[in-house]
């Protein structure tokens, strides 16, 4: 248990972190980083792999094909959610970051309910038209629909949903989401350098090597996050994951200086309050559900 909250701990806290690492690439485009990203990434994960001599079970992975469609899947959401975080945090909108994975909870609550079929208690119900709540008050401060947080929270929703539809291993199924897109990764950057536009040879030393580094930033925290789940009850990860949103906003306000309004504050309280109505309702319906356990008539 105790190795489960430390992994937890370190995984959201370096997600919530992220923020100061992608910001040492401003001048870079989004998807030169998410380029980069994915290509050492692969590299990271394939020394692993190589290294635990796993490379034997990677076919084993995608050995059917609903296997193959929700990697692809896996693949091509994970990306999204990479690239617009990468540009929101570039573009001062760390705020939205922190709001989109405080909403994605319950976003994948919402999907579990669509293409699961899984129910929910009244509580919970109540918990995601709160959120909602929350998010048109924003849109209608912003003028427009806060479209960072609401596609970065259903993009690794998405993820989720496939991950839950395949359930891969942790870390053969992190390798094949960068190969699906690594071609397209290399192809990018080489056109880049052919064109003259690249700016991967235009960084400092020390940058160049953090940006190599990206493979171990993006692995390590998944690798900590596979153990934390198998150690913790679901509900406890559930509530560590907070730590990462958590992290991010107070990054925004007290270290990239982002205006922080009353309305925001208020958008924000209406999350807050529905993550916590839908906790403590999945709490208490869990433990009624235990054996021994009766609900008053």
């Amino acid at each position: 248990m105790k190795k489960g909250i430390i992994y937890g701990i370190l995984c959201y806290l370096m997600w919530g972190l992220l923020p100061l690492y992608w910001r040492l690439f401003e001048a870079m485009s989004a998807w030169e980083i998410l380029a980069h990203r994915v290509v050492w990434s692969f590299v990271f994960v394939a020394v692993l792999v190589i290294a635990a001599k796993r490379w034997k079970q990677l076919l084993s992975v995608v050995s059917t094909k609903t296997s193959l469609i929700s990697v692809i899947l896996c693949s091509i959401t994970i990306s999204l959610n990479w690239v617009l975080f990468i540009w929101a945090v570039n573009h001062d909108h760390v705020i939205e970051t922190s709001l989109g994975y405080y909403m994605n909870p319950l976003i994948s609550v919402l999907f579990a309910v669509i293409f699961l079929k899984e129910r929910l208690l009244p509580g919970q119900w109540i918990s995601i038209g709160l959120a909602g709540a929350g998010v048109l008050l924003m849109a209608v401060q912003y003028g427009e629909i806060p479209w960072v947080a609401l596609l970065l929270a259903i993009s690794f929703a998405l993820y989720g949903l496939a991950k839950k539809l395949s359930n891969p291993d942790a870390l053969l199924g992190l390798l094949w989401e960068t190969i699906i897109v690594l071609p397209l990764s290399v192809i990018y950057l080489g056109w880049l350098h052919v064109e003259g536009t690249g700016t991967f040879f235009q960084l400092s030393p020390v940058t160049m090597i953090l940006l190599l580094l990206s493979g171990a930033a993006t692995a390590l925290p998944l690798f900590f996050f596979a153990n934390a789940t198998k150690r913790l009850p679901l509900s406890m990860v559930g509530f560590i994951q907070y730590i990462a949103p958590t992290t991010s906003l107070l990054l925004a306000i007290f270290v990239f200086h982002e205006s922080f309004t009353t309305g925001k504050l208020i958008s924000f309280t209406l999350i807050w309050v529905a993550l916590i109505v839908y906790s403590a309702v999945t709490f208490r319906g869990s433990k009624l559900a235990q054996p021994g356990k009766k609900t008053a008539a």
